[in-house]
């Protein structure tokens, strides 16, 4: 299949999320981990299945210097441009109109698809197939199209998307005007959002073409539309460094999504997770007859029951007499916690530093 050269895709990459301690750390953040057990880690997955959607000189990758080496090391052979450091984290905004205005150095008709480097997608061919849908519409449309997986279960940890029906008749029916955005309902509302049909998931992918980004930038974030468009490919680093100690702090969805009157919301035929929390790869996964889920590791379990297990993919292990547990090991710790106080994870994880510092004096 021959790719539109028009076709872009900015994928995120600059979290500095630890929630999956203790496979992730700070200089390891949960992007540069296989935590699926796909043989891969969440951005080589990220970037692999926008090769069939963008040819590969035009996917970009925005992430900190601290993690450029970890991007071309797992992506290799990338081009100069195609790994932007950021010198501080900014939140989304400042990362997409830093991108875009490469991108518009590249090519000012661009359609650009916008999308998290650590979200679990199941379902190649339905992403493909979606991704290809809504870059069309965004072709032949002045719309900001985001992607929305229908609920199953009521996740409070989840963004929902209300929509109504477009009313459109050239488009596709999985195509809905949005009509407004909740970030993590009580668990009361989100079950009412199940029931109504009227709530999707949001799945965080944003897709536009170019002149429409700009112009929602210019409109909703003006001051960041001044400082970033204009930026290139060969911008000094002092230059950046300089606009981004002055930059808002803003992400995309609150600066424009959730503002702008032209927003649109595919439903996604493909699976989809964010994967933020143990309990939501615990969700994701496929459990054997005891309810368990081996995301990674050759495991044997014994009278276990609804436990996550993430382990080296070499190691082997004997799991007896565990019930609704985290068991997963990182590079020198092994964590064993019930997977309903996954919360303690900053706690443990201090604690274990400040355990391995006072090895370290004596």
């Amino acid at each position: 299949m021959t790719l539109n050269p028009n076709n872009f895709c900015i994928i995120m990459a600059g979290g500095f999320g630890s929630r999956f301690w203790p496979l992730c750390s700070v200089t390891k953040p949960k992007q540069f981990i296989d935590l699926i057990g796909s043989g891969e880690s969440m951005i080589q997955d990220t970037f692999r299945r926008f090769e069939s959607i963008c040819p590969r000189e035009n996917i970009i990758v925005v992430t900190t210097k601290t993690h450029e080496a970890q991007v071309r090391r797992q992506i290799p052979d990338l081009l100069d441009y195609q790994v932007l450091c950021e010198p501080f984290r900014r939140n989304t905004a400042p990362c997409i109109a830093y991108a875009a205005s490469v991108i518009s150095e590249i090519n000012p008709n661009a359609n650009i698809v916008v999308t998290p480097s650590d979200h679990a997608i199941f379902g190649k061919d339905e992403f493909q197939r979606n991704m290809l849908d809504a870059i069309s519409m965004v072709d032949s449309h002045d719309w900001i199209v985001t992607l929305g997986a229908r609920p199953v279960n009521p996740n409070i940890k989840y963004g929902y998307i209300q929509f109504r029906e477009s009313g459109l008749q050239d488009t596709s029916s999985r195509i809905h005007k949005v009509i407004t955005f909740v970030e993590k309902p009580p668990f009361e509302m989100a079950c009412s959002f199940i029931n109504s049909g009227e709530f999707l998931w949001n799945a965080g992918i944003f897709v536009w073409r170019l002149p429409v980004l700009k112009a929602s930038f210019q409109k909703h974030l003006p001051l960041i539309a001044d400082k970033f468009f204009g930026l290139g490919i060969d911008t000094p680093a002092k230059q950046l460094r300089d606009i981004y100690t002055q930059a808002q702090t803003i992400s995309v969805d609150y600066g424009i999504i959730e503002k702008a009157d032209n927003v649109y919301v595919m439903e996604a035929d493909f699976g989809w997770s964010d994967v933020e929390t143990w309990d939501s790869l615990y969700m994701s996964k496929d459990k054997d007859s005891n309810g368990n889920a081996i995301a990674s590791g050759h495991v044997l379990t014994y009278d276990t029951h609804n436990c996550i297990v993430h382990l080296n993919s070499e190691k082997y292990a004997v799991i007896q007499g565990l019930d609704d547990y985290i068991v997963a090991a990182g590079t020198d710790t092994l964590l064993i916690c019930r997977r309903d106080q996954e919360e303690h994870l900053m706690k443990f994880n201090s604690d274990v530093e400040l355990m391995k510092s006072k090895k370290k004096i004596q």
